[in-house]
């Protein structure tokens, strides 16, 4: 299986994450399964930035002052060969919101079960109403 090939079916996994997660949030009556389902879509957002940055034969931009400094030709060639380093920026800034939301889900997951002793949408909505 050749770079392409990961690559391509990395989008197809995440596709698929998503729609299993929007299935969630959309069907399902557990608000743990809902939280669930919200945490899919966040990390199918991931592998797609993660793909996104993927490069087959791609080296870590990392950029030394030796290679700065002889920028001819050798500077090209690795501008040429570096992985985008972008998308991977933007996954680790997404990991931190990402726990940030689930933490602040699943807290008002608590609140909601201690209130209506149950985890079920229905069940909250139809005693919310009276």
């Amino acid at each position: 299986m050749n770079g392409a090939d990961v690559q391509v079916w990395s989008f197809v996994t995440a596709g698929l994450m998503f729609i299993v997660g929007l299935y969630a949030i959309v069907f399902m009556e557990n608000l743990i399964k809902k939280v669930i389902g919200v945490m899919l879509i966040g990390d199918a957002v991931n592998l797609v930035l993660i793909t996104s940055g993927f490069k087959p034969g791609g080296i870590v931009p990392i950029i030394g002052e030796e290679l700065y400094n002889n920028a001819s030709g050798l500077f090209q060639g690795f501008a040429d060969q570096a992985a985008y380093s972008l998308p991977f920026a933007l996954v680790l800034t997404n990991i931190v919101i990402g726990a940030s939301t689930l933490a602040v889900l699943l807290g008002l997951t608590i609140k909601l079960y201690q209130r209506y002793n149950s985890l079920s949408v229905t069940t909250i909505f139809k005693e919310d109403e009276s």
